[in-house]
């Protein structure tokens, strides 16, 4: 069973998100987990469209960090750090190449675990995730190499691979995360309970998994063809 994760650094609901899908692969490790890319805010463009200004965008943002913590097993959400802050609220894509780029670097558990780590930046430490110096702090902090990092991080090609998310994205129809597409083909959307999660992956295996029945016969030598010494035999 393949799960096709897609979140954003700067969405609020997929940190709690992250925090459950490490504990279904801890649960169910033959599960394999992909990371995919998703922008809420590509550019800052993209928060003056939504909210009018970046200003508006960071009061409004701060005030879905409230419903977040709730949803948060942990109730990490520093939120008062953040309004505290003297920046504006980060945009997506420095951030989402800098998890692409770990991923380049470190497969699927390299960009794990910078995606976490710059949730946990923004999210916990009150840190401009947008600022590169923030973000080569983060990975220099990690397992990552930071040159082999800094060299995909700066690869036009790294842009491309967050771009081919974003296509895959929309190919789902996805208009929001956190979101995982099962199998390619079944869609959990949003920060569901973890129990929840667990049940719709497991009812997935049972629609996903071919089904044998077994007759047992005492005759069941007779009516067979069967491959002996590299030739058809068959009995009736």
């Amino acid at each position: 069973m393949t799960i096709e994760f897609f979140h954003d650094v700067i969405c609020s609901f997929c940190f709690p998100m992250s925090y459950r899908m490490r504990q279904v692969q801890e649960e169910m490790p033959e599960i394999k987990i992909i990371h995919r890319s998703f922008a809420l805010a590509r550019d800052s463009q993209a928060h003056e469209q939504m909210f009018g200004s970046r200003e508006n965008a960071k009061n409004e943002i701060l005030s879905h960090w409230v419903h977040a913590n709730q949803n948060d097993d942990l109730h990490r959400f520093n939120i008062e750090g953040m309004r505290e802050a003297d920046f504006l609220f980060p945009t997506s894509m420095n951030g989402l190449l800098a998890a692409k780029a770990a991923g380049i670097v470190g497969g699927e558990s390299g960009y794990w675990a910078i995606f976490d780590a710059l949730q946990t930046g923004l999210f916990v430490e009150s840190q401009n995730i947008d600022d590169p110096a923030v973000i080569e702090a983060i990975v220099k902090d990690s397992s990552i190499d930071f040159e082999k990092w800094q060299q995909a991080f700066l690869d036009p090609a790294t842009l491309t691979l967050v771009e081919d998310d974003f296509r895959l994205a929309n190919a789902y129809q996805l208009t929001g995360v956190p979101a995982l597409i099962v199998n390619g083909k079944y869609l959990i959307n949003g920060a569901q309970p973890m129990d929840q999660i667990i049940q719709a992956i497991q009812t997935i295996k049972e629609k996903e998994t071919p089904i044998i029945e077994v007759i047992e016969n005492s005759d069941a030598e007779n009516g067979t063809c069967d491959m002996i010494d590299g030739k058809w035999i068959c009995k009736d």
